[in-house]
């Protein structure tokens, strides 16, 4: 496994100096698996043409993902800042341009060096949804701070951001680091996967649906949860309780946090709207980040 590092980092620092988004597998080949029930799974696009459009844009649903990815965007002017992001899609797809590509470029607009999780997905059998899904996390993670003098980042300025399903997940890493959920892979894993800050965009499955105002089991907020921002509107039909459940459990924990409510604007959107309070929360994310030294 030492060996499967050494070249990884070489070949990660070689190609970051051309400033040119690079995607790196998180896994060794012997830890994947390609084949469901005998079928063997090729990623692919489900989208199709008639499949709604959000902004007027096609929207790209990457889907039966076997090899997790992380790919690095840098910016001209790095301020040494980065964010893991993560698309949502239900834990069956990625939301791969809506919420991932875009955000990552608009991060660089700023300075942010930006990370795009490309984690496993859809769920496969015997397996919780974000099983898969937090071990990816929590590698891509410690990736990044092993990385970070050679990308130019401070390791204690690496939160996560996440859409949907993706803010699930981001919020279960910034709850559930200490340990990690998988076996140790190389000296990436010995550091510390914990991100310095969390950014919640219409954040899902944060809530037990059987008991009203609480939190899902899985999620358990604490004092050692990271700063978080969040941002959703009262419309979301995935539910604005999301939002509010988990601001609450930050606010008893005495966790920085912000969080920024519409009254409309629905679910999905990523940052292509330019209407109403959805299309200002780019600017508000910033303003959060320099307000709290990120």
């Amino acid at each position: 496994m030492k060996k499967y590092l050494i070249i990884l980092a070489c070949f990660m620092t070689t190609m970051l100096n051309a400033q040119t988004p690079v995607e790196i597998n998180l896994w060794p080949k012997d830890r994947l698996i390609d084949t469901v029930k005998g079928k063997k799974l090729v990623e692919h696009d489900i989208s199709k043409p008639n499949d709604d459009k959000v902004s007027g844009k096609a929207v790209i649903r990457l889907g039966d993902i076997t090899n997790p990815t992380i790919k690095v965007f840098k910016p001209k002017n790095p301020n040494g800042t980065a964010v893991v992001v993560c698309p949502g899609g239900g834990y069956y797809i990625l939301a791969m341009d809506l919420e991932g590509t875009e955000i990552c470029e608009w991060f660089n607009s700023i300075g942010v060096t930006a990370i795009l999780l490309k984690y496993r997905v859809p769920t496969p059998p015997g397996k919780l949804r974000y099983e898969l899904p937090l071990q990816d996390a929590q590698r891509a993670l410690g990736l990044v701070r092993f990385n970070a003098d050679k990308w130019g980042i401070r390791p204690d300025h690496i939160g996560i951001m996440g859409f949907s399903a993706g803010g699930h997940l981001s919020a279960l890493v910034s709850n559930n680091n200490e340990k990690r959920t998988y076996l140790h892979v190389d000296v990436a894993d010995d550091i510390s996967c914990r991100p310095d800050f969390t950014i919640l965009t219409y954040p899902a499955y944060l809530i037990d649906e059987k008991q009203p105002g609480k939190l899902a089991d899985e999620i358990q907020v604490s004092a050692k949860t990271p700063p978080t921002f969040i941002f959703q509107t009262e419309d979301d039909p995935i539910n604005v309780e999301n939002a509010l459940y988990y601001y609450l459990a930050l606010k008893q924990a005495k966790v920085p946090a912000e969080m920024h409510l519409y009254p409309t604007g629905g679910h999905g959107y990523g940052i292509r709207s330019k209407t109403g309070g959805i299309g200002t929360y780019k600017e508000l994310i910033a303003k959060w980040m320099v307000d709290n030294k990120l």
